[in-house]
């Protein structure tokens, strides 16, 4: 299966080669011409001899090369993700940067690949395992202490010192903990939520932000009646949008009202909210008080939350856009809206740059990163480690010297939760569960 006229030159290892790539059971059959690499191990992706075949992409000529390759003994098509455990198992890479190729995969932002390759390049690895190496440090110190403690050689104050190097590492561990979800709501995407009273305009924003029909656009109040949902790139930055039912008061309907519950919910627990308010109601005054939606004091208690912006839609529907700006925010007052006011028409599109530009700075500064940030936390998983090593290292500053013994055990336990972020210890589960969503081949 080498290219035809490297046969008598010979492969030289990590050099392109171009020939004929023949079939292995008949010299004269000439698959394709293309590129081949050879990697000796341990020199390779996966630690082994590893070979790779650079041909022309049709569905023939992939076939037929796969074909001629199942007739060499030996050689089999790869499970999902089998690669990288191969590199994995010969330790070339740990699990967080096999996390990291995994979602570089996956990423379907700049943000996202951005983050995922940082954490591909080892970013992550470095820092815990520098945590982990040091917890070794203090441990080695601690049972040499316990073992020796009545030796000369011992300096006095060991134990005073290894507390005070463990209170470092937790307050690192703490303050990287305290990252307001930062890297994790990058990976997963930044949750919007929509939300207003019927016919506001919600269903027509969102299918404008999606560029296609994503929700039923009708007059008839309370046709939204579940959340409808949709993934976007703002800025860069992945967005989930969910469209929600119209918030109203009174309604015989037990299936609307279901969905209006679903609605305050979703945006309570949404990052980011826009509140849409109909422009011809609110600044014409057509509406009575007690059928506005911020009479509601639940739902009013949404523009309490951070990151809440309200949207003033269908402008093209007022008789004049004149002084727009000055009328949304003597409106804001009355009604005592502290939220930045965007006026938009999804119609002739007015306002729709600004209201694009708030949502991508407003994601950029509250979750975006920078390469000189410290890498963020990516994974629940991670999290819930990183959480048990500082149970360990707390309950290890509270034990006292005569206690040394236990305090040994802490500093295991606290090393043994970090090893299990970066595959030092116990994770089959884990490895499973990852390797499932790899695509075949790597």
């Amino acid at each position: 299966m080498v290219p035809q006229d490297t046969r008598k030159k010979g492969i030289r290892p990590r050099h392109a080669h171009v020939g004929k790539i023949v079939h292995p059971q008949d010299a004269e059959n000439v698959l394709d011409t293309g590129v081949n690499l050879w990697f000796p191990g341990p020199q390779s992706f996966t630690g082994e001899d590893m070979l790779e075949f650079h041909v022309h992409g049709g569905n023939a000529v992939v076939s037929s090369i796969l074909n001629a390759l199942s007739t060499v003994p030996g050689v089999r098509m790869a499970e999902a993700g089998e690669f990288s455990r191969r590199a994995f198992d010969n330790d070339k890479m740990d699990l967080t940067t096999l996390e990291g190729v995994s979602d570089l995969i996956n990423a379907e932002t700049e943000a996202q690949r951005k983050l995922a390759v940082r954490q591909a390049h080892g970013e992550l690895f470095r820092m815990y395992e520098g945590w982990r190496v040091k917890m070794v440090q203090l441990r080695a110190q601690i049972e040499a202490y316990i073992d020796f403690s009545e030796d000369e050689n011992i300096e006095d104050g060991v134990y005073t010192q290894v507390c005070l190097e463990a209170k470092k590492l937790a307050d690192a561990i703490r303050a990287h903990l305290n990252d307001k979800r930062q890297g994790e709501i990058l990976r997963n995407g930044v949750a919007l939520s929509i939300v207003g009273p019927p016919n506001s305009g919600k269903s027509t924003l969102l299918n404008k932000l999606a560029q296609r029909q994503v929700a039923i656009v009708s007059p008839i109040a309370g046709t939204t009646r579940d959340i409808v949902e949709t993934t976007l790139d703002i800025g860069g930055y992945p967005l989930v949008v969910r469209d929600t039912a119209g918030l109203r008061k009174a309604s015989s309907d037990v299936i609307e009202m279901e969905g209006i519950r679903r609605a305050v919910e979703a945006a309570q627990e949404a990052d980011i909210r826009i509140c849409m308010v109909d422009a011809q109601q609110a600044l014409d005054c057509t509406t009575k008080p007690s059928d506005s939606f911020l009479q509601n004091a639940e739902w009013q208690a949404l523009l309490d939350l951070p990151h809440t912006f309200v949207v003033l839609s269908k402008i093209d529907t007022l008789k004049s856009s004149d002084g727009i700006q000055a009328a949304a925010q003597a409106w804001a007052q009355s009604q005592r809206i502290n939220n930045r006011i965007v006026p938009i028409s999804c119609a002739n599109m007015f306002g729709w740059e600004s209201l694009m530009q708030l949502l991508a700075d407003d994601i950029r500064t509250a979750w975006g990163t920078s390469v000189a940030q410290q890498m963020p936390l990516t994974k629940t998983r991670h999290r819930q480690h990183l959480q048990q090593c500082l149970e360990h290292l707390d309950s290890f500053e509270s034990i006292g010297e005569d206690m040394v013994v236990l305090g040994a055990e802490e500093l295991r336990g606290a090393s043994r939760a970090l090893g299990r972020i970066t595959g030092k210890v116990g994770i089959e589960d884990v490895l499973d569960a990852l390797f499932s969503e790899f695509c075949i081949g790597k």
